[in-house]
């Protein structure tokens, strides 16, 4: 019995390190940060059912409503920009708390609009609202968690953005079939509360000194021009943005096109919110694993495959007519992305010089809601005018991003490893 238990406490221990390895040591601001991108996401579910509402409720076409969703795309690039500015020199809180407010006043007005030019107004300001927070919560949890916990906890800002998803897919698919009205009220009753969680229990995190000295390469960091000019010469990060790009509009069908196409096959919004929850749980549950699977492979091949897995998962749309048939295309394309997300952020870093981080990191950010403005917009007009022939058209367009990867990793390589290699030379001795 003694030996027993001795065996038992290592066991017992086990759960135990795991939870202090994964969640332990982070400030309480953290907490706070994530509680609120938390109930934010869980509420933020009305822009996921905005197509489907223009076309059911407002009489929309499918290409219009391809347009006004493109609009809030567009108004998120926007955003990111903007949110990034105020960040840095209005504050983390004032941003976050400015930003969630007025995408409160949008939400109710969205959910009483009735003109179309209205509504796509309203859209393209949210996008700029609802993209404004993201660097903002970014910048916050730099600020406040040591560096050697920073991994930590953007894996758990990874993994409650997902979960809040996963439930907004779900309570969206039930409020839709009741009333659209209360899907935008609902939404922005979360986003209130997430404003006021953040002004009652988040310091403002933004140091206001100046630095005792400025870096050596001050000259560098400080100049913003030849800063973007140097990322959008490099060929091969704009190689890797513009395949990324492409990722990133095959992933966008999820939420822009897929809904119109269930909707044409008879599946109401709580059958479309079913497959969104099932991506967001599945990769609730299967992320922490994608970095041992993927470890020993090179880079390029991972987004190879991933980006193969995307055009096949949407490409089989072309025959779905039942709720099954998009659940398993689902699993097919959201294991897709989940095997993109390492790489990507790995590469992006070792393509940036260590004193323009911020600034390849810009470039690279827009392209995702610049595939928020192209995906619904040439989406919506292909969905119109090809039908299901639209799927065959994004799997090609995956194939060929595929190869994109296949040939474009190799030079990368070989850039990075001559970029380490002039870093790592030692500088030149010189006498007196």
């Amino acid at each position: 019995m003694r030996a027993a238990a001795q065996h038992d406490r290592p066991a017992a221990g086990v759960p135990r390190r795991w939870l202090t390895d994964t969640a332990g040591g982070l400030p309480a601001t953290f907490w706070y940060l994530w509680t609120g991108l938390l109930i934010n996401r869980a509420g933020a579910f009305a822009m996921i059912f905005l197509s489907l509402y223009l076309t059911a409720a407002r009489g929309a076409s499918e290409s219009l409503a391809g347009v006004v969703v493109g609009a809030y795309g567009a108004g998120g690039a926007a955003g990111v920009l903007l949110g990034g500015v105020l960040a840095d020199r209005w504050g983390r809180r004032a941003t976050l708390v400015a930003a969630h407010l007025v995408t409160t006043v949008l939400m109710v007005a969205l959910a009483f609009s009735q003109h179309l030019g209205m509504i796509a107004a309203l859209a393209l300001l949210v996008g700029v609202t609802h993209s404004m927070p993201s660097p903002a919560f970014v910048a916050a949890i730099v600020d406040v968690v040591p560096e050697q916990r920073r991994s930590r906890a953007f894996n758990l800002q990874f993994w409650a953005f997902n979960l809040g998803m996963a439930v907004a897919s779900l309570l969206a698919g039930l409020l839709a079939e009741a009333s659209y009205v209360a899907l935008f009220l609902v939404d922005a009753i979360a986003t209130l509360a997430t404003a006021g969680l953040i002004a009652w229990k988040v310091p403002e995190t933004l140091a206001r000194r100046p630095p005792a000295a400025p870096a050596p390469d001050t000259r560098v960091s400080r100049s913003r021009g030849p800063g973007l000019q140097t990322a959008l010469r490099d060929r091969h990060f704009l190689a890797f943005v513009g395949l990324t790009f492409v990722l990133a509009v095959l992933t966008m069908q999820a939420s822009t096109i897929m809904p119109l196409a269930m909707r044409a096959d008879g599946l109401g919004p709580s059958a479309y919110g079913s497959v969104v929850a099932l991506g967001g749980v599945l990769i609730v549950l299967g992320q922490l694993f994608v970095p041992r699977l993927i470890d020993r492979h090179r880079k390029a091949h991972v987004l190879a495959v991933s980006t193969a897995l995307l055009a096949v998962g949407f490409a089989v749309l072309a025959l779905a007519d039942q709720l099954a048939f998009y659940l398993a295309a689902c699993v097919v394309w959201t294991v897709g992305s989940m095997l993109a997300a390492p790489p990507n952020a790995q590469i992006n870093a070792d393509l940036a010089p260590p004193a323009l981080r911020a600034r390849y990191q810009s470039v690279f950010f827009l392209s995702f809601p610049a595939a928020s403005f192209v995906a619904p917009t040439l989406g919506g007009f292909s969905l119109q005018q090809w039908g299901d022939g639209h799927w065959l058209l994004v799997g090609a367009l995956g194939v060929l991003a595929a190869g994109g990867h296949l040939l474009a990793g190799p030079p990368r390589e070989r850039h990075v490893a001559a970029r380490l290699r002039r870093t790592a030379r030692p500088a030149p001795a010189t006498h007196a």
